[in-house]
């Protein structure tokens, strides 16, 4: 798949912390159309360098992966795996005597040409949206949170609202930390179904602190421009007591690479079949003038 992008949409505000945990990959100002990688991470809240572990893991993995891109066209599970390494490598250099309590989120997102690579850890997520279907069947995917409310909850011990205001709601059950004996791994999702006017959606939790899903689909499905819609997505979470961050990326075409290649010029093929026409007409004339030689000395 050949994906042209509109402008990506970066957020990346301080909310009601004193300070940025937040990461994003790229920067707040350096995304492009040609861009292909994308990370949003979140440092975790209360732990001892929350920003520098964010920070860590959302470079290495987006620059990893953006100098493999740049090599080959399709970016496989394996690819990811090692820039996943990576950045575990940044985290543990970025705490080099085991000194900090520091911890990330992460979200990652990949187009290539074999499709659409998501991937996450933690509780910040990654929606990929359709608006063309709605606000009510508009959500084709949505990535389960690593969370204890969230297990709570599938295993029926509280409610989906329960789960707005439990007091345990910051608690998560996988990040990236250093100096971990096993290193915790990624869920990993392929999405070959991308249409354009498709949206992917990255954020930290605090952007969905006062937002539901039917919040976020009545801006995606609002006429409103991009840089609209961002500065919407922006308003809502104002008042959150997080840092939230995000990145929201339209989707403006979507080209299958074998397409691609059947529209491209063809060559002519080199006209093999002169030669045989030629050997052929003339062995054709040389049978003929033996038959008639045949004939003559029949004849005589």
């Amino acid at each position: 798949m050949k994906f042209q992008l509109y402008q990506p949409q970066a957020i990346n505000e301080l909310g009601g912390r004193s300070n940025q945990e937040d990461s994003i990959y790229p920067l707040a100002g350096e995304a492009s159309v040609e861009r292909r990688v994308f990370v949003v991470c979140d440092g975790m809240g209360g732990l001892d360098k929350g920003e520098v572990a964010s920070e860590a893991v959302s470079k290495a993995l987006g620059q990893m992966a953006d100098a493999i891109l740049s090599a080959v066209p399709v970016f496989t599970d394996e690819d990811f795996r090692q820039c996943l390494s990576n950045a575990y490598d940044a985290l543990d250099a970025a705490d080099p005597n085991n000194e900090a309590s520091m911890g990330t989120t992460m979200t990652f997102l990949c187009f290539h040409d074999g499709g659409c690579m998501v991937a996450h850890i933690g509780d910040s997520r990654i929606y990929h949206l359709r608006p063309s279907l709605g606000p009510e069947k508009g959500v084709l995917y949505r990535s389960r949170d690593h969370s204890l409310v969230q297990q709570l909850y599938e295993q029926g011990e509280i409610s989906y609202e329960e789960m707005k205001t439990s007091p345990r709601k910051n608690v998560i059950l996988k990040a990236m930390q250093p100096h971990l004996e096993q290193r915790t791994g990624a869920t990993l999702v392929n999405i070959m179904d991308v249409k354009p006017g498709d949206y992917f959606y990255l954020c930290t939790d605090g952007m969905l602190e006062r937002m539901e899903d039917s919040g976020l689909m009545s801006i995606v499905c609002s006429t409103d421009t991009d840089e609209q819609k961002r500065q919407r997505l922006i308003n809502a979470t104002a008042n959150n007591a997080d840092n939230h961050s995000a990145y929201l990326i339209q989707v403006k075409d979507v080209t299958d690479v074998e397409e691609e290649s059947d529209n491209l010029p063809v060559a002519p093929e080199p006209k093999k079949n002169s030669k045989i026409s030629v050997v052929a007409i003339g062995l054709s004339v040389l049978s003929l003038l033996a038959g008639i030689a045949a004939g003559i000395a029949v004849f005589l």
